[in-house]
């Protein structure tokens, strides 16, 4: 039985790396192997944070299986997996043939697919039957929206000039046109050279009655066009510097597209998940109808986290916030002696703070480096670390500056925002807060782990109604009144 073979190589294969375990290979890989035997979908949720350690005990299943299966992972992931991953299931005895691009494979061979590569074969039925399996299933959404994202850069409107001579002067109009609208935006001085512009539907509108008038325009101009209905969200990012611009699309729902896939399709789907809705889209809408549902959670802390989260604090829009977070940054630097990490989404007010640091401390402060001295003091975005916390050694302790809450001045957000307003659904609580929640979670789990403390210098947990949830996100916490040499 598949079952017991993967439990049997798993435990040999952990037993002779010698390594820490996690708590639940073995009953993640039965329940794959399970899932596999019987062609049946399989959903398995993990805690926010867990260790990537997992994966070795969703591959051995895989290298037994003898059910043709295809493997949606990122390109990055897909990368350490071959580097990595294979070779400890080589010198394990295990063969897990790995076959890469867009034409079928052999049953025998895992099809490593990205989600491009997903929204292809699935357009073009070459799935067959294929059992999908699906990891970081939290992922699969921005993946799917940035796969199918839309893109028009210089070159593009030159392209289209060549081919449309006859209307050159009429798209010269158009492209001078946006240009003044874009290039005539405030910048803040420490804003990024690269700033997001969002457009309404009626600024693209001229632009979308001339193309069709005219004969078929080059790549990528049709997929454009095709991106205009209220599904999709536009805007355009701008290098004031070089005078340059770029108009984007992404869609709103990017799961719509795969409407169906999971019908009568046996499926492991593996993610850090605290809901059943998929980015607004039902999961029952993808086909998705689990057998099994198990949640892997990891075991209960035996320390509390030390959280500092001093009374009073002033909400992110007042004018003294900036102070407020230089004085209480500066205090929880002051004599750690290990890495400190300070996350804040605000670009202009991070790296003000970064400077004001590095006044104060000098060489230990860095701007989203991965090579940090000792006891240095990294500034960063919450997204560069999620994306890098695993090149980085555990925190000694964690300085949340802001919430991870999406801004409503990024127009893909403001775009999903409108939508769940015209539904009537609460917006903040059914969209904004559960993915901040999310985030904090995972970009908290290496402090846990660690045993660091946790400073929250945003006055919203403390006089905003929904700040109980994120409390409540944290536990288990025990409150830190006094500040001490870490």
């Amino acid at each position: 039985m598949l079952e017991a073979s993967a439990h049997h190589h798993l435990k040999a294969l952990l037993r002779r790396e010698g390594a820490q375990r996690w708590p639940h290979h073995l009953s993640l890989s039965r329940l794959v192997a399970r899932s596999l035997r019987r062609g049946d979908q399989t959903l398995l949720r993990l805690s926010p944070g867990t260790d990537p350690s997992w994966w070795i005990s969703l591959l051995v299943p895989l290298a037994l299986s003898e059910s043709p299966l295809a493997l949606v992972v990122s390109d990055e992931r897909r990368r350490r997996l071959l580097q990595v991953e294979w070779p400890r299931l080589r010198q394990a005895g295990l063969d897990l043939p790995c076959w890469e691009g867009p034409t079928a494979p052999p049953p025998q061979c895992l099809w490593l697919l990205n989600p491009q590569e997903l929204l292809s074969v699935w357009s073009g039925a070459a799935l067959a039957d294929r059992q999908l399996v699906i990891p970081e299933l939290e992922m699969l959404e921005p993946r799917l929206r940035q796969a199918m994202a839309v893109v028009l850069e210089p070159r593009d409107w030159d392209r289209l000039i060549r081919a449309q001579p006859a209307a050159e002067a009429s798209l010269l109009a158009l492209h001078e046109r946006l240009s003044r609208r874009l290039l005539a935006q405030p910048r803040h001085p420490l804003a990024p050279s690269r700033q997001v512009v969002a457009l309404a539907p009626e600024e693209e509108a001229p632009l979308r009655h001339l193309l069709p008038l005219l004969p078929p325009p080059p790549d990528p101009w049709p997929a454009w066009l095709a991106a205009g209905d209220p599904h999709w969200c536009g805007w355009a990012v701008v290098e004031p510097s070089l005078l340059q611009w770029q108009l984007h699309r992404q869609p709103l729902q990017p799961l719509r597209e795969l409407m169906g896939l999971l019908q009568g399709r046996g499926a492991v789907l593996v993610g850090e998940l605290t809901s059943e809705r998929l980015g607004g889209v039902s999961a029952a809408s993808l086909g998705l109808q689990p057998q099994v549902v198990v949640d892997l959670a990891d075991p209960p802390l035996a320390d509390p986290l030390p959280l500092y989260l001093p009374l009073r604090q002033p909400l992110p829009n007042s004018p003294h916030y900036g102070e407020h977070l230089l004085d209480h940054s500066r205090r929880l630097v002051l004599g750690q002696a290990g890495l400190t990490v300070v996350l804040l989404d605000d670009q202009a007010l991070r790296l003000g703070l970064t400077s004001a640091l590095a006044a104060e401390f000098g060489r230990r402060v860095c701007h989203e480096a991965t090579a940090p001295e000792s006891n240095g003091v990294v500034c960063c975005r919450w997204s560069w670390w999620l994306q890098n916390q695993s090149r980085l050694p555990l925190p000694a302790q964690v300085v949340v500056a802001l919430l991870p809450i999406a801004s409503l001045e990024d127009p893909l957000t403001a775009a999903r925002v409108a939508q769940l307003r015209r539904q009537g659904q609460d917006w903040f609580r059914e969209l904004l807060l559960p993915e901040a929640l999310n985030l904090m979670q995972r970009g908290l789990a290496g402090l846990r782990r660690g045993g660091g403390r946790l400073a929250v210098l945003d006055g919203r947990p403390r006089c905003r109604g929904w700040g109980r949830q994120v409390l409540t996100a944290l536990e288990p916490w025990e409150p830190l009144t006094r500040l001490l040499p870490g």
